[in-house]
């Protein structure tokens, strides 16, 4: 999901201790994505409660946002709106992928093989509007600020951190860069690990804090240029251009400068070219949104978590023990600029 190109982007590792104090845009379909994906059992089936109800979402989106909250961290949490027509046939190819890995995943537990299950599973994860409800209403029972964008919740992260309304997006998607954001944050997590395929080992991973004015400098390119550049791999929008990964798209705009040069080099498919650049150009957003932070609704909480869901009341009431002292004077209660 997203542009592939965080390969040749330049990036500076960071800590959750020097981002203390500051405030992300968090892009919600990635994160719930990220949840859905990971959160799973050995044989690669996602957490449900007694009526069959994916939770995995739930689960992580309580403890990564009590972890960052108490790091110190604040968060608003974007959700898409309307997506652009073109995006359709990127969301059909991908509808497709995800009924082969369901397939895969069945044939590999037929054959008692949970390593290569869970690998297939993982692929598997779809968000619909009752996985969206519920995470808006856990996430506001939290007090945390919900925004809903008019179209790509990306690009509306983009543009609060580039009103300064927040410091950095939080994904771990490139695209923001190329809707303008200033600054974009990877990995955000307190304690991140990420196993490594086909092994049973696990690696810290770190956040990432990737410029934009640094990354156009380094890569010596304008913004439209990196669009295009993006273009080429491949974005949500478009399939990209058959053998051409970043560095190959990294040098032929380097060559070509123009998008208008570049594509009389390559066999483009898909959505008009121009269009796509105008879009992460001047992509619809909210320029002025007013974000009212809800108050802390530890009931709520844990009606959700505990009552409807099934999860164990201790471990809720332990999490929401430490929002409470967190919503005291100099808490959660006042959202202020970063």
């Amino acid at each position: 999901m997203g542009v592939q190109i965080a390969e040749i982007l330049p990036k500076k590792q960071t800590s959750i201790e020097e981002l203390r104090g500051k405030t992300f845009a968090v892009d919600s379909l990635l994160w719930i994505h990220q949840f859905l994906s990971i959160i799973r059992g050995p044989d690669g089936t996602p957490l449900k409660d007694s009526k069959g109800r994916i939770t995995s979402h739930l689960s992580g989106i309580l403890y990564r946002n009590a972890k960052l909250l108490e790091a110190g961290l604040k968060l608003i949490w974007v959700f898409d709106g309307k997506p652009p027509e073109f995006k359709s046939r990127t969301t059909a190819a991908r509808a497709e992928i995800k009924a082969v890995a369901h397939k895969e995943w069945k044939e590999a537990l037929e054959r008692g093989d949970k390593e290569k299950a869970r690998s297939a599973a993982m692929r598997t994860s779809s968000v619909n509007e009752e996985i969206l409800s519920s995470a808006k209403d856990l996430i506001l029972a939290m007090g945390i600020p919900v925004l809903q964008a008019p179209s790509e919740g990306e690009a509306q992260c983009s543009a609060l951190c580039s009103s300064g309304l927040v410091w950095s997006v939080a994904s771990q998607d490139s695209d923001s860069l190329l809707f303008g954001t200033p600054r974009l944050v990877r990995n955000l997590s307190v304690s991140g690990k990420r196993k490594l395929p086909g092994k049973q080992v696990f690696v810290d991973v770190n956040p990432e804090l990737i410029e934009l004015k640094e990354t156009l400098s380094i890569l010596g390119l304008t913004r439209s240029q990196l669009i295009t550049m993006g273009l080429l791999v491949g974005t949500d929008y478009n399939p990209g251009v058959m053998g051409i990964g970043p560095k190959k798209a990294l040098k032929l705009v380097r060559e070509e400068k123009t998008l208008e040069n570049v594509l009389k080099k390559v066999k483009w498919d898909g959505s008009p070219a121009e269009e796509l650049l105008s879009f992460f150009l001047n992509p619809p957003a909210l320029e002025n949104p007013k974000i009212e932070t809800p108050k802390l609704n530890p009931e709520r909480i844990i009606k959700i978590m505990v009552d409807e869901h099934e999860f164990s009341e201790e471990r809720i009431e332990k999490v929401v023990k430490t929002l409470e002292e967190l919503s005291k004077p100099k808490g959660l209660n006042a959202f202020r600029k970063p």
